[in-house]
């Protein structure tokens, strides 16, 4: 069956080296959440350059950014993200080579991300303008996912209020509709503040904010037992001393804390700081929290991935030639033995999917919604707007998330391939949207049962700023 949206299907194949480059140049440039000052700026050059007004610096992020065309209604989103992971530089080849020794690579594919939702937004412009159709497309640019829920704080600005619907996708390792939910989660520092003393001479002068850190760590682990079996708690260690023979009298832990509901979240919250405060007063120290961000559980909208499911039936999967494949070959090599078969334990997929290099099907949405592991600020979107997101494959079966073999395929041909599919998948899913008024109309209708009329109220203060100085640049 061919796309309904045909002249933004074209477009998007005539403009496909220009989304490509997009892509590459936020691959090449890797910058960590809230830093992603030059990935924002390609984007906004390339965006202005297709006739979208640009707003840069949005909800007090330098990075984030909100391009317009249109007018009227409706006002369908599409979120681009393009923020990397710190340590997971790598070259495009099948072999471990950093691109910069230590620095940030893709290795969540965020720059196809971005690129794919840019491509998703100048395609359907273009059908819009050749069928003449009434609306506004908004591509939003949000930093961050990763760590610090860009999003959050610009749904806190409000900026997604106007939106009927928000559409995204995810670079992934199946082409499918992602029915579901998400873990909340908050995430802070605790730091302590001890006394120094020489740890051999007069230890017993000192008080040792690392046991502090410690006995929090020990505190933490008891308390897994008596916590929903859904509820994850992780932390590292950021600041932990100078030197053995120096007592620390500061040290620093940066925790995780996530649970299907951001209510379940807060109560574990308190009790995960109730841990770092008998932990003070067992080392006499002084305990310091600093929240990081907080963001809420995805709400699914089956009306929408309905749409996304279609759209994508239309489109068909991502087409790899011998290039991608023989990539592929060499870099599951590379994997640790059984890698494969623990992503496919849990997955609902059909038995042909499993023998497969790269995922070059359509594969079914499971017959139940997976129970959620991960965390992403589309929650927050989710409760501001009915929201849907779907995966196409862009790199082989059983490549680990956040690992320098996704940072490879991010930068090379499996991915583009992926992310050309599915700005072609949004485009066509927003088309559909634009010209059947009944589909917003039951979005919402599902969006307000699922949430039973709450308002979102975002989770962080409102005096809540970005954590700028977390991972620094």
């Amino acid at each position: 069956m061919g796309a309904k949206a045909e002249t933004a299907i074209k477009y998007i194949d005539q403009k496909k080296d220009v989304i490509t480059s997009v892509s590459d140049q936020i691959w090449a440039l890797a910058e960590v959440g809230l830093h992603e000052n030059e990935s924002a700026a390609v984007l906004a050059k390339a965006l202005e350059a297709e006739g979208f007004q640009v707003t840069l610096g949005v909800a007090d992020m330098p990075s984030a950014l909100v391009a317009t065309w249109g007018s009227g209604k409706p006002v369908i989103g599409f979120l681009g993200e393009y923020d990397a992971l710190p340590g997971v530089s790598q070259k495009a080849i099948p072999r471990r080579e950093e691109l910069v020794p230590g620095g940030a690579g893709h290795g969540c594919g965020h720059n196809l991300l971005g690129a794919g939702a840019f491509g998703a937004v100048i395609g359907l412009k273009q059908e819009m303008m050749a069928r003449n159709l009434p609306g506004t497309i908004k591509y939003f640019g949000c930093p961050a996912e990763e760590n610090f829920g860009g999003k959050a704080f610009m749904a806190r600005a409000g900026l997604f209020d106007d939106c009927d619907v928000c559409l995204t996708w995810h670079p992934g390792t199946l082409n499918q509709v992602r029915g579901s939910t998400s873990l909340a989660v908050t995430s802070m520092n605790i730091t302590f503040h001890g006394r120094t003393a020489h740890a051999s001479g007069d230890p017993y002068n000192g008080r040792s904010a690392l046991d502090a850190i410690m006995l929090t760590g020990m505190g933490v682990e008891f308390l897994r037992e008596h916590m929903s079996p859904k509820a994850r708690i992780h932390y590292v260690i950021t600041n932990g001393g100078s030197q053995p023979n120096v007592v620390p009298a500061k040290a620093t832990a940066w925790f995780y804390v996530r649970a299907p509901q951001q209510e379940e979240v807060e109560a574990l919250y308190q009790r995960v700081l109730n841990c770092a405060y008998g932990a003070a007063q067992m080392t006499e120290t002084k305990c310091e929290v600093e929240l990081l961000d907080a963001i809420y559980n995805v709400i699914p909208n089956t009306v929408l991935e309905n749409v996304l499911d279609e759209a994508m039936q239309r489109v068909g999967p991502p087409v790899f030639g011998e290039e991608e494949l023989k990539f592929a070959e060499e870099l599951v090599k590379t994997f640790e033995p059984g890698t494969k078969e623990a992503f496919f334990k849990d997955a609902q997929v059909p038995e042909e999917v499993k023998s497969q290099l790269i995922n070059n099907t359509l594969v079914p949405r499971p017959d139940t919604p997976d129970e959620p592991k991960g965390s992403t600020d589309v929650g927050d979107v989710s409760w501001c707007c009915p929201t849907a997101q779907f995966t196409t494959a862009c790199n082989a079966l059983g490549t680990p998330g956040h690992s320098w073999q996704y940072t490879a395929q991010a930068g090379m041909g499996i991915g583009h391939a992926g992310m050309i599919a599915a700005a072609k998948v949004m485009a066509e899913a927003g088309f559909e949207i634009l010209t059947s008024p009944d589909i917003i109309a039951k979005a919402k209708e599902e969006f307000l049962a699922r949430t039973g009329g709450k308002k979102y109220k975002c989770a962080m203060p409102p005096d809540h700023k970005p954590a700028f100085h977390q991972l620094g640049k």
